[in-house]
């Protein structure tokens, strides 16, 4: 099992929303940027994803779970890109503010805080357990 995590401002599309798809879960469509989307042709049906609040809250706050492997993106009109279809797995108990990251210096080198724009990163199984750990899962 690989571990990821995936952005998404609340405003737009929020934890509650995707909590609310129950186990059918949602595509997650949109990706327009090249690493995230080779990211996302990567992840397999098992693996798990943290759900972070980007812009408003920045931090993660659930984990979420890949159903169905990459597939052509339907909101894409170049036929470039691709989805996946996630559904949420468990809440964080205390999320996990960008703050704390950075102050932790075993996750100084998270794709999180290398690569902020990046809406879709691989997380190391380190990075999983501290994470995890800071969140009371």
């Amino acid at each position: 099992m690989a571990y990821w995590l995936v952005k998404s401002e609340p405003s737009v599309w929020s934890w509650d929303q995707q909590v609310a798809k129950g186990a059918k879960g949602e595509a997650w469509t949109g990706v327009r940027n090249f690493t995230a989307r080779q990211n996302l042709v990567n992840m397999k049906k098992g693996d798990k994803a943290f759900f972070y609040h980007s812009n408003e809250g920045k931090e993660i706050v659930g984990i979420a779970e890949i159903i169905k492997e990459a597939y052509s993106d339907p909101t894409d009109k170049t036929g470039k890109f691709v989805c996946v279809d996630i559904k949420a797995d468990k809440p964080l108990k205390t999320p996990v503010t960008m703050a704390a990251i950075k102050a932790d210096k075993k996750l100084a080198d998270m794709a999180l805080v290398k690569y902020s724009r990046l809406s879709v990163q691989p997380v190391t199984a380190e990075e999983w357990k501290l994470v995890c750990k800071m969140g009371g899962v």
